[in-house]
């Protein structure tokens, strides 16, 4: 590597680090309540008992986790599946994850009682596995195994069989209406530490297994007949990866709702800093997604105050402009 290009590519890290560390600052100061950041410092370092302190530690430092580990989870799932698909405009819906994510909520919420984030947190997490599971054992059938068309059409088949379901248990169960869409909006306010407890060991198993494939997806990249010829197990890589891309998205779906487009979005943002090594890639989505995630989630207490918009709102907002680039440039291919 020249020594411009990792000049660059530290620049690009610094850059990245301080826009995470401005977004973490923002992120537990700024709301219907302001906080300044040294009453932030002082609640963090020495506790105390003012109602801005009380904010901080009680509801902001929760939700900014979350944010941190949603970001995180959803940015490097969205690079894993691009790879193991080798499809520019895969994200973490593309196997059916979160919309099995959504039915195992709403079935949590219409018959199994559940009715607390933490209550159905893992039927959520349930249901994104089988959906998972689903894709990829109708991709696997036939002749080639699961290649990556097969994977993206058996995962608009079951995403289009689980919106039914979904839509029939609401239809029918008007009672889980209200709570269900106050999870499917998407946000990372009203979960408390429980919820950051529940999936943070979640997060860490998927993030080890989509980094030990890291060299199999470089070599995916080039082409399945190219990898096999570097030795790589193409089955193997895809099955692991999958399984660490599941189980992120499944995750802090479950924990904050359909997040959109930071899975899409960020893994282009990232590969256009650092290059398409997953070694690399890896790394650098994991800082850029919570950047989004937590900057969107600013945004959104800010749009109409006292109100709040939703992360997931905004997300979707910002992602739809970001989408329409990528097609004008063509970097999707026809």
């Amino acid at each position: 590597m020249s020594a411009a290009r990792r000049s660059t590519r530290l620049v690009a890290t610094s850059a990245v680090l301080l826009a995470l560390l401005v977004a973490v600052v923002l992120s537990l100061g700024v709301g219907a309540r302001v906080v300044a950041p040294g009453a932030v410092l002082e609640a963090l370092l020495h506790g105390g008992d003012t109602p801005d302190a009380e904010v901080v530690r009680e509801l902001r430092v929760p939700r900014t986790l979350l944010g941190l580990l949603v970001g995180a989870a959803l940015a490097v799932a969205g690079t894993a599946l691009q790879g193991i698909t080798r499809n520019p405009i895969a994200d973490p819906g593309v196997l059916g994850i979160a919309q099995g994510a959504a039915v195992g909520v709403v079935l949590a919420i219409a018959f199994a009682g559940a009715h607390t984030l933490s209550g159905y947190v893992w039927f959520g997490f349930g249901g994104a596995a089988l959906a998972s599971v689903a894709v990829y054992a109708v991709a696997s059938g036939g002749r080639g195994g699961a290649t990556p068309a097969k994977l993206a059409l058996g995962g608009a088949a079951i995403n289009a069989l689980l919106v039914s379901v979904t839509t029939a248990v609401l239809t029918t169960r008007g009672s889980a209406l209200e709570e269900f869409r106050f999870w499917q909006v998407g946000s990372v306010a009203g979960r408390g530490g429980a919820v950051v407890a529940q999936v943070w060991p979640f997060l860490l198993a998927g993030g080890v297994l989509v980094v030990a494939v890291a060299r199999g997806l470089d070599a995916l990249a080039l082409g399945e007949d190219v990898a096999k010829g570097l030795g790589r197990r193409v089955a193997l890589v895809r099955v692991v990866g999958g399984l660490g891309a599941t189980v992120l998205t499944g995750a802090a779906v479950a924990a904050a709702g359909p997040i959109a487009f930071v899975g899409l979005a960020v893994p282009h943002i990232a590969r256009a800093v650092t290059g398409a090594d997953h070694r690399r890639l890896l790394p650098m989505a994991t800082l850029l997604g919570p950047v989004v995630v937590l900057l969107s989630d600013v945004a959104g207490r800010l749009v109409f105050p006292p109100s709040e918009v939703p992360a997931g709102v905004m997300t979707a907002l910002l992602g739809v402009p970001f989408l329409i680039v990528l097609v004008r440039r063509k970097a999707v291919p026809a």
